[in-house]
């Protein structure tokens, strides 16, 4: 089968940084399901891992966590899903990456692909919708549809028009009664989060707590979910922002390490969220994540969520993915990059 890989971390400039590669067709067991892959979207996490981590002498390391395609053939112990089943999901970090033409994936963290969707679509979705599910409502413990529960409440999102922030201010608008406070530093995204449904806007490339209490918010920000690198940087400010008893939420490695003794005096937790802890640790509610996916296409295809694919760069080859890795060393993008086909 096609797939595509590196052998040694290189700088993506290099063309020995992502390779095309012929492998063997895997085989599903247990509760695998075999999935032909269709579509594949990039995130921040293929960059780092192909900087950082050299796959044993010999070897390639296959990259990409989030596809969308059609279930090939299923484990012995597979019950969710059947062959010609349409799915989308984000895999496991600990397990080969779906930049190949089959994927061995757990039933267990993979959602049927919304029907309204297609492949490309519905592959930017999964990664940033279990990361962006999981922070808002099972570590901070935000109440879903509870309008009334959390009207006067507020949340910032800092970084809200990259992919996981694209989702937050979605569900964060539309399952909650929050007020969503979005960061963007561009007109287009500026535009992009507003579109997508948040109350305002501030600049991180500005002073964040002039900004933020120039909206009238009263004692502060109840969460402040920062999605990037530089949630280290913006810690000061953070801790400035957030109200009383409130919590911050952290899914990157910043550069700098947060001084989180900035919040002790007003009692403010701190939640790291890492997607892959489910699948890695195969932890008792696993199947969540086959849950939370299913409700997000159920969402998609009611017209509530929308996809947050940006462009689809061509097809999944290495040429291709090295555009896409370049694009988001940038820091700079807009959505998901995505690609298709073979």
């Amino acid at each position: 089968m096609k797939a595509v890989g590196y052998r040694k971390p290189l700088p993506i400039s290099d063309r020995e940084s992502l390779l095309d590669l012929d492998l063997p067709k895997p085989r599903p067991a247990g509760r695998d399901l075999l999935v032909a892959v269709k579509a594949v979207s990039v995130n921040p996490v293929d960059v780092k891992v192909r900087a950082a981590v050299a796959p044993p002498d010999g070897e390639a390391k296959i990259l990409g966590w989030d596809a969308a395609g059609v279930v090939e053939a299923v484990g012995p112990e597979a019950t969710l899903f059947k062959p010609g089943d349409e799915v989308f999901y984000a895999g496991s970090i600990d397990r080969p990456g779906t930049d190949a033409e089959f994927h061995l994936v757990d039933e267990r963290i993979v959602g049927p692909k919304p029907r309204s969707l297609g492949f490309a679509e519905a592959a930017a979705l999964p990664l940033t919708s279990i990361t962006a599910w999981e922070m808002l409502f099972d570590r901070f413990g935000i109440r879903q549809g509870a309008a009334d529960a959390e009207k006067g409440r507020s949340l910032l999102i800092v970084g809200g028009a990259g992919g996981v922030g694209s989702m937050a201010v979605q569900l964060a608008r539309q399952l909650t009664g929050l007020t969503v406070i979005a960061t963007a530093s561009r007109p287009e995204t500026t535009e992009w989060v507003k579109e997508l449904g948040a109350h305002h806007a501030v600049d991180h490339a500005k002073p964040l707590p002039e900004q933020v209490r120039s909206l009238g918010l009263d004692g502060g920000v109840d969460y402040v979910f920062a999605t990037t690198t530089a949630g280290g940087s913006h810690f000061p400010a953070i801790a400035e922002i957030v109200a009383p008893q409130g919590k911050v939420g952290l899914i990157d490695d910043p550069p700098e390490s947060p001084d989180i003794r900035l919040v002790k005096r007003k009692s403010v937790s701190v939640h790291w969220e890492f997607m892959f802890t489910r699948p890695v640790f195969r932890t008792a509610d696993m199947i969540r994540q086959h849950e939370l996916l299913a409700e997000v296409a159920r969402l998609v295809d009611g017209g509530v969520l929308r996809t947050t694919h940006a462009e689809t760069l061509g097809r999944i080859d290495a040429a291709t993915l090295r555009r896409a890795h370049a694009a988001i060393e940038t820091g700079r993008t807009r959505g998901k990059l995505v690609l298709e086909g073979f």
